[in-house]
């Protein structure tokens, strides 16, 4: 099946109903870090060094190892247009601008289509492919994969890019690869958004060796982040930002423990096990399921858009218990009503 990989959270919006379709964090930016945000200096031209510097002490790397994006979108862009793999993978289902970026680009890319539920295979993946695009957690899954596992996908003559955008989802942020002393064949791809509910400020980083760093830097334009969005890096790296992500993550981790308890008592609906980030995935088999949840109140994220993903499959954003219990009720009677 064809999968509209320019196709986004943010297209299925409806206006009037809860929005469930978008993961970014509802409540948006904390006060004190849009203070920040505002004090910036919009007269001189953008100095990264503080935030860069910042970013790499918050994961104990050194500044050389630090790239600042105008979002994750930027990096996939930046990986597929400066590497020039000979054989370009997607681990599907996840988030569809790497394998975009990559066909702009020029480059052909192949699809690893994961089965539910959507563990990370390492026999999938082809012993000759010189980049590996995966995520984790992964959009739309919410899946994590170990840690350990990923490593695996390391060899030489490969870079494996991992896509962190939800890492800070998990309490403690297990599983990430973003403190791992040695960066060669990695590239870490972070993003300010989700978390801090900064989708409009176009804001991220990557974390890779030297040499790599080097060569995407090289293909940037010129000061490729405002101002405004190297005071949210700066501000969002300090110990007291990070233990404020922490304490989001915890309560997430009770929001959508709800959410999914709910859910599990919803008959006919297939759930991705594990969830671990801002959303889950669900399984109805209901082609037209989004048009009945319209008709009931409620916006989410189709998941054919995803490839590996059919009609019926949706995205629901972790919102608080009673959203949570009234889509929840919403989704019984749209399924109720087969």
């Amino acid at each position: 099946m064809h999968a509209d990989l320019r196709h986004h959270g943010d297209a299925d919006l409806v206006p009037g109903l809860v929005d469930l379709a978008v993961n970014v964090r509802a409540s948006g930016p904390p006060g004190w870090l849009a203070a920040q945000i505002r004090g910036a200096d919009l007269i001189s031209y953008p100095d990264q060094r503080a935030a860069r510097a910042a970013v790499a002490a918050r994961h104990g790397r050194p500044v050389n190892e630090v790239l600042l994006t105008a979002g994750a979108a930027e990096a996939f862009v930046l990986l597929a247009r400066a590497l020039r793999p000979r054989r370009a993978v997607v681990v599907h289902p996840q988030f569809t601008e790497p394998e975009a970026a990559l066909r702009a680009a020029g480059q052909p890319a192949d699809r690893v289509i994961l089965p539910y539920p959507f563990e990370l295979d390492l026999g999938l993946v082809p012993a000759d492919a010189d980049l590996v695009f995966v995520g984790n957690p992964v959009n739309p899954t919410s899946v994590a994969h170990p840690a350990e596992v990923l490593r695996e996908l390391i060899r030489p003559g490969r870079i494996v890019a991992v896509d962190e955008a939800f890492a800070d989802c998990l309490p403690g942020e297990r599983q990430s690869l973003a403190g791992d002393p040695d960066l060669s064949g990695l590239v870490v791809i972070r993003s300010l958004t989700k978390t801090w509910g900064l989708a409009g400020l176009r804001v991220g980083y990557v974390l890779a060796a030297p040499d790599i760093v080097s060569r995407l830097a090289a293909a940037q334009p010129l000061w490729p982040v405002s101002a405004p969005a190297l005071a949210a890096c700066a501000a969002t790296a300090t110990p007291a930002a990070v233990a404020a992500a922490e304490a989001w993550a915890v309560t997430l981790a009770d929001e959508r423990a709800h959410l999914l308890t709910g859910l599990t008592g919803v008959r006919r609906v297939r759930l991705v096990p594990a969830a671990t980030a801002s959303f889950v995935l669900l399984d109805t088999g209901i082609a037209d399921i989004r048009t009945r949840l319209h008709q009931r109140g409620f916006a989410v994220r189709r998941g054919e858009t995803f490839p590996g993903l059919a009609p019926g499959w949706i995205r629901v954003a972790v919102r608080d218990r009673g959203t949570s219990d009234r889509f929840t009720a919403a989704l019984a009677e749209a399924i109720g009503s087969s």
